[in-house]
């Protein structure tokens, strides 16, 4: 029967040789290192058998009981949306958080942006509450839960293959702050404009508010003037 490890400094020394044995065993693993891009390999790998997080065991206790309740979900049974979720590269804790609140606003952030990675509006729906507002929407944009629907199918018509990256979360009381990549090819079409697969690549950042495990508010922001140049719109 397929176990569930969790495994601190995965990267190197007896930690690196445990993982490996725990994933050639066919077990799942939660594998953390300081550097997590230093367990790429495992991941490229071994697919979703494997969950690389961030973490400093010396100075990050929080975390350290946040990725058991993570463990303890994948052994619930969990692992298929778990598993589509993107990672993020560096996760800042407040300290002083309960550890199973810190793992509600985590993992409600990780659902909200892997909407706007793949496009699909059922992580959307478990991401947001049904009162969400966005505090700073674009003129023409719905307020509520079907903004961020509209806003993703509409860029998606300029940029088919959009992908979000997760570069840091910070999590501090009720509040997530997102530092994000948003990058493709313009391969579709913006207003009149028609794309000729030029690379699109700018980041964004995210004020969330978590309550009960779902986001009431965002306040956001993105780099639209690089994005505008990208898209020939205005000049460099």
């Amino acid at each position: 029967m397929a176990q569930v490890w969790l495994i601190t400094g995965s990267s190197r020394g007896l930690g690196r040789a445990l993982a490996k044995a725990v994933l050639a065993a066919g077990h799942q693993l939660v594998a953390t290192a300081r550097n997590p891009a230093q367990l790429a390999d495992l991941v490229r790998r071994y697919g979703d058998q494997v969950r690389a997080i961030a973490l400093d065991v010396l100075a990050s206790t929080v975390a350290l009981a946040l990725l058991t309740a993570s463990a303890a979900l994948v052994a619930s049974g969990q692992t298929v949306l778990g598993g589509e979720l993107p990672q993020p590269k560096l996760v800042i804790i407040d300290k002083s958080l309960a550890a199973d609140e810190t793992q509600k606003s985590i993992h409600a952030a990780r659902l909200f942006y892997t909407f706007w990675d793949t496009g699909d509006p059922k992580f959307s729906k478990l991401a947001l509450a049904t009162n969400f507002k966005d505090h700073t929407l674009p003129k023409g944009r719905p307020q509520g839960v079907d903004g961020p629907l509209f806003a993703s199918r509409n860029f998606r018509k300029a940029v088919p293959d959009l992908h979000c990256d997760i570069e840091q979360l910070i999590v501090a009381g009720d509040r997530v702050v997102a530092h994000l990549h948003f990058w493709g090819h313009f391969n579709g079409a913006f207003g009149q404009r028609q794309g000729a697969g030029q690379a699109v690549d700018f980041i964004a950042t995210d004020i969330l508010r978590v309550q009960d495990g779902r986001i009431t508010d965002n306040w956001h922001i993105e780099d639209n003037l690089t994005l505008m140049q990208q898209l020939g719109i205005l000049e460099r």
